[in-house]
């Protein structure tokens, strides 16, 4: 079946299907994809006929598909009914206007089209298209729009997104939202991160969570809002729970914490090593409005008998542990305060 150069979902949905003799069967409603070798391939057309009557059209037996005409090569009379599934994929249902978290841009962004090239005999799915030129194209005034722009001395811009770096936030290819793969997570600021969870859906949200390495992790929890760390530790194992709060800063993991029902904190706590545990449980005793209750237990201090020099080297190392640093305290063998070195 011959498929030839690309194409754009926008350009092939309500495209009538003509069978051998020219005859419409009716009109483009979706397309079924299913997983390649490479990348999503089209597997089937769903047609739509007068009065919401849906046929399926396998691949297979499509003669022509591109911008201009789709044609099958079987009769309307060997089409079989289709009803909608849950468990198909389908490009228009379940991939267009769904949320894409855009690593690269930090932000949350809508699939607009879906962009499919030719491979031997296979349509394939190639790129999503987020920008604005995927909208103009399917309200069918991207033509006008680069002419629009040229008026200014400006580009229509292409904003597609190759599938090569899109994977589902769901384990399953189904129902898909999509996200960019989790090593490019490293370099994403954790406010950023937490920007991204709670822009999306809490289920959604709750996956991308569950893709951060632990550290990070710890990092994007502290960003978030109190209802959203409630609901992600509420779900979330225990043994995974506990070493994402071992990870925080002490009254970072004690606010979230004190959110909880206290068995299900007293059961966080039990798993946490006993000196951070110790730390939080001491923060747990103060109110949250109280000074005890926005204090933190980690600090730097060094002995008296310290040279700058060492203290200096000593710093680059135990700075990386503690969250927010302005003093070098001086403390004697009794751990009594001696002074205050300012690091401004």
């Amino acid at each position: 079946m011959p498929f030839f150069g690309e194409v754009f979902s926008s350009e092939i949905i309500k495209k009538p299907v003509l069978d051998p003799r020219g005859e419409e069967h009716g009109r483009v409603k979706d397309l079924v994809i299913v997983r390649g070798d490479t990348l999503p391939k089209v597997s089937a057309l769903i047609i739509e006929k007068k009065k919401k009557k849906f046929l399926f059209l396998p691949w297979s037996d499509l003669n022509i598909f591109n911008k201009k005409i789709v044609s099958a090569k079987i009769y309307c009379d060997k089409l079989l009914p289709y009803e909608m599934k849950e468990d198909d994929l389908l490009a228009v249902r379940d991939i267009l206007d769904k949320q894409i978290v855009d690593v690269n841009g930090v932000k949350v962004v809508r699939v607009n089209d879906i962009k499919l090239e030719g491979l031997n005999t296979d349509a394939l799915l190639v790129a999503i298209d987020v920008g604005i030129r995927g909208i103009m194209r399917r309200l069918g005034v991207e033509r006008g729009g680069e002419d629009l722009f040229k008026l200014f001395k400006k580009t229509l811009p292409h904003s597609l997104i190759s599938w090569n770096y899109l994977q589902p936030l769901e384990p399953k290819l189904t129902k898909i939202s999509l996200t960019v793969p989790r090593q490019m997570l490293s370099e994403v600021h954790p406010a950023d991160i937490a920007d991204i969870i709670s822009s999306v859906s809490r289920k959604e949200g709750a996956t991308f969570f569950d893709d951060l390495d632990m550290e990070k992790a710890a990092e994007a929890l502290s960003e978030l809002g109190p209802d959203v760390q409630q609901e992600i530790i509420s779900k979330m194992g225990k043994e995974k729970a506990s070493d994402i709060i071992e990870l925080m800063p002490p009254d970072d993991a004690a606010d979230i914490l004190s959110d909880l029902p206290a068995e299900k904190a007293q059961e966080l706590l039990s798993n946490i090593e006993k000196e951070e545990a110790e730390d939080i449980q001491e923060l747990l005793g103060h109110e949250e409005d109280t000074a005890g209750g926005l204090m933190t237990n980690k600090y730097i201090a060094y002995p008296p008998v310290m040279t700058v020099k060492e203290a200096a080297e000593q710093f680059k190392l135990d700075a990386k542990e503690v969250e927010t640093v302005y003093y070098i305290y001086v403390i004697d063998k009794d751990e009594k305060l001696i002074g205050v070195a300012s690091l401004r």
